[in-house]
């Protein structure tokens, strides 16, 4: 298995990545901030510390996600995300 770490805004996103059974899986943290990610593929995304509001594509208005919550993202399209505080999270692609 081997590990790949991404960093993103300027350090303000930073997540470890690997594959496991055909599978990608991401681990980050995000800095206090606002931030827009785009897709490739599905990805379910889960809150394990902290709290992030999410406006995903298409919506006007943004959700809060408390640690223990998770959302998920269509392929081919994107999201906002705010954090107040530093927050951590697991992405799994679908």
């Amino acid at each position: 298995m081997s590990l790949k770490h991404n960093s993103y805004f300027e350090g303000q996103v930073q997540s470890i990545g690997f594959e496991r059974n055909g599978r990608r899986i991401t681990a980050g943290v995000i800095a206090p901030g606002e931030f827009h990610f785009g897709t490739d593929a599905p990805e379910r995304m889960t809150v394990t510390s902290g709290v992030l509001e999410v406006r995903l594509a298409g919506q006007t208005t943004f959700t809060v996600f408390p640690v223990g919550t998770a959302f998920e993202v269509e392929g081919k399209s994107g999201f906002d995300v705010k954090a107040t505080a530093p927050a951590a999270y697991v992405c799994e692609f679908l």
